[in-house]
């Protein structure tokens, strides 16, 4: 299954909007990262990693949906860090959905029981809670003891309050095809999550374990036989079916990193949220000032595994739009 209804319409009209007003590069969705603090120490993410003085600050509610409004992006989703950390994320969030956004609030979950009184049930909000395998791989990749069970039981408790949740998983090369089957399988039949996204574990500079990314032929063999036997079509993924072909290799895709920007609380990162060269003070700076055919896999060696969201899955949703088949198939599939 492919993202839901609500969310292709909406998307569908907006990319409609950009080709009338001819605009070539255009935000789909804002990667916000409000702080840079986090509550673990989970080996594929150097947030951490940030100056002691970065730790300690917290972007202003202002700022932060200054910066959607600025880019003109539909969806946002909230990251960090732990955006539970931040004293005014239910502020931020609720801005943002005044102001007609789809925002995506990510979170590890083990705050959740202690904040879900601060928020509400929205047709344009969800919780994405971090899942990276079952019970062992999960906190093994965390590290911490009790995190996976933690995830799980604050997933059920804010579905039970009428909240959407998604989940996002990223795999790794420690992952066997049956390992996708099981935690997808899982968060899908038994836990009943809304919508899962699954990534193939990325080349994050910063990130303490530099060991186990995955490479481009890979991934697709992981994926490939992960999504055969039509299992892909019975989990309710948050991909369209492009992105879910390019990851399993039946097509290629150029990357557009700037239809997923990232903005924290050092402004807007060059040229994802994956690579780190510098940053530009406003949306439009980033956009013009930046030399985006420099990226991508061929281009620039840092580019060369990476097969994440972040970059591909804005040029599926363009290729999707722009094909009355590929229109027809995502409708379908929904």
């Amino acid at each position: 299954m492919a993202m839901p209804l609500r969310q292709s319409i909406r998307l569908g009209a907006f990319l409609a909007k950009q080709k009338m007003l001819r605009r070539d590069k255009f935000a789909i969705l804002v990667e916000l990262e409000p702080l840079f603090a986090c509550n673990l120490k989970c080996g594929g993410c150097g947030k951490i990693e940030q100056p002691a003085h970065l730790l300690k600050q917290r972007m202003p509610v202002q700022q932060a949906v200054g910066a959607v409004e600025e880019s003109g992006a539909p969806m946002v989703s909230i990251a960090g860090g732990e955006p539970l950390m931040h004293p005014q994320i239910h502020e931020i969030t609720r801005i943002l959905l005044e102001r007609n956004k789809i925002v995506f609030l990510c979170t590890n979950a083990l705050l959740l029981p202690k904040h879900i009184h601060k928020f509400k049930p929205h047709k344009n909000f969800a919780w994405m809670v971090h899942i990276d395998g079952l019970e062992e791989k999960h906190d093994a990749s965390v590290r911490k003891e009790g995190g996976f069970a933690a995830a799980v039981d604050a997933i059920k408790m804010v579905k039970d309050a009428g909240f959407r949740v998604m989940t996002n998983t990223t795999f790794f090369n420690t992952d066997a095809p049956q390992d996708v089957i099981d935690v997808l399988n899982y968060l899908n039949n038994e836990v009943g999550v809304d919508n899962m996204q699954i990534s193939p574990g990325y080349a994050y500079e910063k990130a303490p374990d530099q060991e186990h990314w995955l490479g481009v032929r890979q991934t697709r063999e992981l994926f490939a036989k992960a999504f055969a036997e039509g299992r892909r079509k019975k989990w309710r993924l948050n991909h369209s079916p492009v992105f879910l072909d390019f990851l399993e290799g039946k097509r290629d895709l150029e990357c557009t990193p700037w239809g997923i920007p990232s903005y924290s609380l050092l402004g807007w990162q060059r040229p994802c949220y994956l690579l780190d060269d510098g940053y530009a003070k406003t949306w439009r700076e980033l956009i013009e000032e930046t030399d985006w055919d420099s990226f991508g896999r061929g281009k620039d060696p840092r580019c060369d595994n990476c097969m994440a969201h972040c970059g591909y899955e804005p040029t599926a949703v363009i290729a999707t739009t722009s094909s009355l088949k590929e229109t027809l198939r995502a409708a379908v599939s929904v």
